[in-house]
Parts: C-alpha cells; sequence; structure tokens
C-alpha cells in the first residue's frame, strides 16, 4: 500500500510541475524601442535583428523608434535580439528611461550621418524630415 501511494505521490507531483513549465511563443510578437535616425539606421537595425537565430520578422520605424519582432521563444530572447543590435551600435531604450548603450566602439563604427547621439547630426535630419512631409 505505502508503494502506491509513493508511486501515485510521485505522479502528481511530476503532473503538477509540467504543468507549471512555461509554455514558448512559435512566433510571439515583441516591440521595443531602438535609438536611431534615419533609413541606414532602419536597415542596420532590422538585419541585426534578423540575423538573430529565431527572428523571423523586425521592421523599425524611424519616427517612433519602436522595433517590431515577431520571433520563435524556443530558439532566442528579446534580450539576445536586443545584444545583437547593441553589437552593430544602437541603444536600445527600455522603461524608466534605462537604456542599454552599445559600447564606443560600436557606435563609432555607424555612418556618421547616424551618430544618433549628436544633437547637431539629429537636428540635420529634423530638417530633411519636415522636408520631405511637405512634398
Amino acid at each position: 500500500m505505502k508503494k502506491i501511494v509513493l508511486v501515485f505521490s510521485l505522479f502528481l507531483i511530476g503532473f503538477s510541475v509540467q504543468s507549471q513549465e512555461v509554455k514558448k511563443k512559435k512566433n510571439a510578437k515583441v516591440s521595443f524601442e531602438v535609438d536611431g535616425i534615419c533609413g541606414m539606421c532602419k536597415t542596420r537595425i532590422e538585419t541585426a535583428a534578423l540575423k538573430s537565430k529565431g527572428v523571423k520578422f523586425a521592421v523599425w520605424d524611424v519616427n517612433t523608434h519602436q522595433l517590431n519582432v515577431i520571433m520563435d521563444e524556443r530558439k532566442t530572447d528579446v534580450l539576445t535580439i536586443q545584444k545583437n543590435i547593441t553589437k552593430v551600435g544602437h541603444d536600445i531604450i527600455l522603461e524608466d528611461d534605462k537604456k542599454i548603450v552599445a559600447t564606443t566602439e560600436a557606435y563609432n563604427s555607424v555612418h556618421p550621418c547616424c551618430k544618433y547621439r549628436d544633437e547637431e547630426i539629429i537636428t540635420d535630419h529634423e530638417g530633411e524630415l519636415k522636408k520631405q512631409k511637405k512634398n
């Protein structure tokens, strides 16, 4: 009788542990903010995200800085994608004004017109965006 109770108890424990396991989604939708200012930044950010194993779709919006990703959570996670983006020189903007900052070496590798930390370049791009909207 003790053996039956023991086996039954182990069965219940195993079943409850299995039901608590978090199911990872095959097509998880994730979005976060990435710093950048132009079309070349867009290409660089999207390419870095897509090179992450398990990322199926990545689109970055120049105006909102929002990166939308569809990924397989069984193959990758958000932090891995964010690290790959910082490796190509772009900062990740998190909640509460926190950031994952790209290294100086990575940031310096971006094209001179993509220096999103430089106020003068940002102002220059804003002027170009205004001209494009009027036409």
